[in-house]
């Protein structure tokens, strides 16, 4: 549990216990409190200070620590709450981790509890802590910044999802083998994830700049809008990167496809060089040592040195003949 207050004079200090009457004591001095809770806090406490000191409904509480949601927004009067997911990337494994951020925002304070590790939190949290401007504008505008840092972890993610991506489609022209395809198939996963969360994570961003919510001041507005650009930007480019993996795919499968194409091309050649020597041995009959009915033409050593050089040169022949038609430029 951590708490940090912001007085009216712009002072920040971290304080240790929080009270009803603190924050009606902040809410009438226009000063800003933020608690972060975390899942290792304990449970009982939490809940407890939920319900007894900001008295948020209990439906909002349970959401809050119980379920797991994609992003969205409830509009509780007298507070929002929200649900974002931010997100973290594994290279080693190429799989996406996006922890859920539930925040109560009400006015002059913010309320957010996550299960696991969030940095963008943490970001937002070490720089309010050194600069305390940051905390001169109200509940809102910390939201703002909040959701401004969880934007930048996205592209962040997606620019290394692209660098990935493209490591992988060199493989596919130097070598295609099964474990590049096997990871195309994660970044597809991994690419419908990204839209999953970043849709409805841009549309609760739309209704913060548009809707006439009591906690968002009409000077804010206009920031939410500017963070919603960045969730629409951001999701198109998902949705650019989700075109590029199946383009990749399929150049994976054509590139597999030519490579047989090219072993069939060569097997046929083989068979087709070695077809006329089938017919000649098929027709002599490589009688040539011992005959049912001697004959000194057909039998002779003669007619045999003909017949090896004829078999031995063959090849070579039909060989430039397909060449000189094209049809063996692998070989």
């Amino acid at each position: 549990m951590r708490i940090l207050q912001a007085e009216a004079d712009g002072h920040s200090q971290l304080i240790s216990d929080i009270s009803a009457g603190l924050i009606a004591t902040v809410q009438e001095e226009k000063g800003v409190l933020w608690l972060d809770l975390s899942h290792e806090d304990e449970q009982e406490a939490v809940e407890a200070l939920l319900n007894g000191v900001f008295a948020f409904h209990p439906l909002a509480i349970d959401d809050a620590l119980t379920e797991t949601h994609l992003p969205k927004i409830d509009d509780w009067e007298s507070y929002l709450y929200l649900v974002f997911q931010d997100v973290d990337y594994v290279p080693e494994t190429r799989r996406l981790r996006l922890p859920e951020l539930d925040v109560f925002l009400g006015y002059r304070f913010l309320v957010t509890y996550h299960k696991g590790s969030a940095e963008a939190l943490d970001r937002v949290w070490e720089i309010c802590q050194r600069d305390e401007r940051w905390l001169q504008h109200g509940s809102d505008h910390l939201l703002y910044r909040l959701l401004d840092e969880i934007a930048n972890n996205y592209t962040k993610v997606i620019e290394v999802l692209e660098d990935d991506l493209s490591e992988l489609e060199a493989m596919i022209f130097d070598n295609p083998a099964q474990g590049v395809l096997e990871d195309l198939f994660t970044f597809k996963r991994t690419t419908l994830r990204l839209r999953r969360v970043l849709a409805p994570q841009r549309e609760v961003v739309s209704r913060l700049a548009r809707d006439p919510y009591r906690v968002i001041g009409p000077k804010d507005r206009v920031f939410f809008r500017d963070v919603y650009d960045h969730f629409w930007r951001l999701y198109d480019l998902s949705e650019n990167l989700r075109d590029l993996v199946m383009g990749s795919m399929d150049i994976y499968l054509s590139v597999v496809n030519n490579q047989m194409n090219d072993v069939m091309r060569t097997l046929t050649v083989i068979t087709t060089l070695f077809m006329p020597l089938t017919v000649l041995t098929g027709f002599f009959g490589m009688n040539f040592f011992q005959a049912a009915n001697p004959s000194p033409f057909w039998t002779g050593q003669p007619l045999l040195i003909v017949v090896l050089l004829v078999l031995f040169l063959l090849p070579f022949v039909m060989l430039l003949w397909m060449r000189r038609r094209a049809w063996t430029k692998s070989l």
